[in-house]
């Protein structure tokens, strides 16, 4: 085994182990050696020109190896991927290494100049631009074939060879964050700087959204105790209720773009350009040339994705969805049989029956959810989308169009087609109750308690071990391997959007709902960050300059509350008495009102600024002095060009 690594450069005394690369038991050693070599190999012969270093473990025959890099390699992959960091006169730009001293606090011997999640992220960045250019097949896979442009460790991990790659956690970092986070209980902010330092901008904008949407239900909540307390059947006196609730979903959005701006500029992501985000690992085809870049990367065609879309996903899509409406019609069935059982019996259990369909109809829900995530997926990978972005976006599209039917459509009949308040309420306080209560058990609950059994069989196996390799280390690397893999925000921020439709869609009925939301979103903070620190590996960083797609998603859905609080206000008896002779005045006049209001909504989302002045003033700035720096290189060049 010497003598194959003998062109590693695993001799440095300050190699950090930053990620963790798992190859399948049994890989074939020329495998080994081939993607070792080509993640070592310099950038100009199509590799990574990072570190690997192999790891040794009790049995010893896994094959787990541990990849650094030297500090000028990430300063170089840092101007690479196009991090943003502080300058010495305060002021964000984009890192370079000609320029390194202009940055605060950069020292060629501070190797902190960079967080340990930009290392890693510069890492994983560099892993996954590894691509194939001559090859064949992987070496002692013939099946495996390759192609140019494909992504090696693509193709490594859909051949079984490679198990996973994730980034080491900092166990003193992470012991000071659990302590400033979660460690003990208290009223007031999450330490979001800490949080990103450690995590990355997307999971750290993810919390401060969850932050700041518990204390902006705050409001809404306060008012909603009231309501529910002293004008429980009384619809008509809702009016005020959902009228407040329409300009609260519309300015609680867009302050949070203006915090949102705050945020990401002072972590440098606001200043990111668009053009560095490269094609996905997952994305295939024929080795062609960027005509924006001029870089060699894979190209596909747009027609077969677009037949891909139409053809196979929409139709699914539809499937799925009468698939979602037809099971809500068998949950009508059992609501009429527990409202017939109950006229015949009256009893205790009778009132209790009358809650049983709406449970097993919010757990129905659930499961069909998550069985339809698996779907959207697989069919959104299978149309081969070129950005990360674009591959995001689809698959939300996807997932929220079904959530949505599945989520609200029996509330929709309720109102609208049935009519009956009370039944809604119900049916309402059931599904949201029930949906927080199975998240949290799913989500939190069940993860913690499967992972602290295993960490304690993991202890007593690794204390039993005497060898004379790093002990601390291999056991770090055994117990975490073995953690479950966080997927992302994106459930997240689903339960947060499907709240926000509870909370928003139907408040003139049931006030209470934001009450729960509060409630639900206070454990919410500390469970999630239980699991992130305790329960799943440490998932890479990802920059990100806002919460994407998911801002639309929660600005249609403010839209859509618009027209069902003003068609359950106009279905209120006080509404209708006002209009005794003639429906379609009635009709006309609430349409009227629900207009007036949308056009509210709309004027007050141009008013408020989605950057705050200051901001704005600092991004003008930047773009002046690069337009004055690019025509200085221009004249520069223009003299250079007449002297010759």
């Amino acid at each position: 085994m010497a003598e194959n690594w003998s062109f590693l450069d695993t001799s440095k005394p300050n190699f950090r182990p930053l990620v963790v690369i798992e190859l399948a038991k049994g890989t074939k050693e020329e495998t080994i050696t081939w993607f070792t070599k080509r993640i070592v190999d310099k950038k100009g012969n199509g590799g990574a020109q990072l570190l690997v270093k192999p790891l040794l473990t009790e049995k010893g025959d896994e094959n787990i190896y541990l990849v650094g890099a030297s500090h000028l390699r990430l300063l170089l992959g840092a101007e690479a991927v196009g991090l943003v960091k502080e300058c010495n006169d305060n002021s964000m730009r984009t890192f370079t290494y000609s320029s390194r001293k202009t940055f605060k606090d950069f020292a060629d011997d501070n190797h902190n100049f960079l967080t340990m999640a930009e290392c890693q992220y510069i890492i994983k960045h560099e892993l996954e631009n590894l691509r194939a250019k001559d090859e064949t097949e992987i070496p002692g896979y013939p099946q495996a074939k390759l192609y140019p442009g494909k992504s090696i460790v693509r193709r490594l991990l859909t051949s079984g060879i490679l198990v996973q790659i994730f980034p080491l956690h900092d166990r003193e970092e992470l012991k000071k964050l659990r302590h400033s986070w979660y460690g003990r209980v208290k009223v007031g902010y999450q330490p979001l700087d800490e949080i990103r330092c450690y995590f990355g901008e997307t999971i750290a904008l993810y919390f401060g959204f969850l932050e700041y949407f518990t204390f902006a239900l705050v409001p809404m909540a306060v008012i909603g105790i009231p309501y529910y307390v002293f004008a429980w059947e009384d619809y008509d006196k809702y009016v005020m209720f959902a009228t407040f609730n329409l300009l609260w979903s519309t300015v609680i959005l867009e302050v949070w773009k203006r915090i949102c701006a705050i945020m990401t500029y002072r972590w440098g992501t606001l200043l990111m350009k668009r053009q560095f985000e490269e094609p996905r690992p997952g994305f295939h085809g024929v080795l062609g040339i960027n005509p924006v870049t001029g870089r060699e990367e894979p190209v596909y065609s747009s027609i077969r994705r677009q037949i891909r879309i139409y053809l196979v996903s929409l139709p699914f899509v539809c499937l799925c969805l009468y698939f979602s409406l037809y099971v809500m019609m068998i949950y009508f069935d059992l609501e009429q049989w527990a409202l017939d059982y109950h006229e015949e019996n009256e009893s205790n259990f009778s009132n209790l029956m009358l809650y049983v369909p709406s449970i097993i109809y919010a757990v129905v829900i659930e499961i069909m959810n998550r069985i339809y995530r698996y779907a959207a997926e697989f069919l959104t990978s299978w149309e081969n989308h070129r950005l990360e972005s674009s591959y995001q976006n689809h698959l939300v599209l996807k997932v929220l169009v079904f959530n949505f039917l599945n989520c609200f459509a029996s509330l929709f009949y309720i109102a609208f087609v049935l009519f009956d308040m009370k039944l809604l309420r119900q049916s309402l306080a059931t599904l949201l109750i029930t949906s927080q209560i199975l998240n949290q058990f799913a989500e939190s609950l069940l993860p913690y308690w499967l992972q602290k059994r295993h960490k304690k069989r993991m202890k007593k196996r690794m204390c039993s071990v005497k060898t004379d390799m790093d002990m601390s280390l291999a056991e770090q690397v055994t117990l975490e391997k073995e953690m479950g893999a966080y997927f992302g925000t994106f459930d997240d921020y689903l339960e947060l959007f499907l709240q926000f439709g509870y909370v928003s869609l139907f408040s003139c009925v049931y006030p209470l709902a934001a009450v729960f939301a509060v409630l639900n979103n206070i454990t919410e903070i500390y469970s999630d960050a239980l699991k992130m620190c305790r329960v799943y590996k440490r998932p890479f960083a990802e920059p990100t300059a806002n919460i994407g797609v998911w801002q639309l998603a929660f600005e249609t859905m403010s839209v859509i509350s618009v027209v069902t609080n003003c068609m359950l206000i106009g279905m209120s008896p006080q509404v209708n008495a006002l209009f005794p002779d003639s429906k379609m005045d009635l009709v006309l006049t609430v349409a009227l009102v629900e207009h007036l209001l949308l056009a509210i909504k709309f004027i007050m989302a141009f008013v408020i600024p989605d950057k705050p002045r200051d901001i704005q003033i600092k991004l003008a700035k930047l773009e002046f002095e690069s337009l004055e720096a690019l025509k200085q290189q221009v004249r520069a060049t223009g003299v250079y060009n007449s002297e010759k």
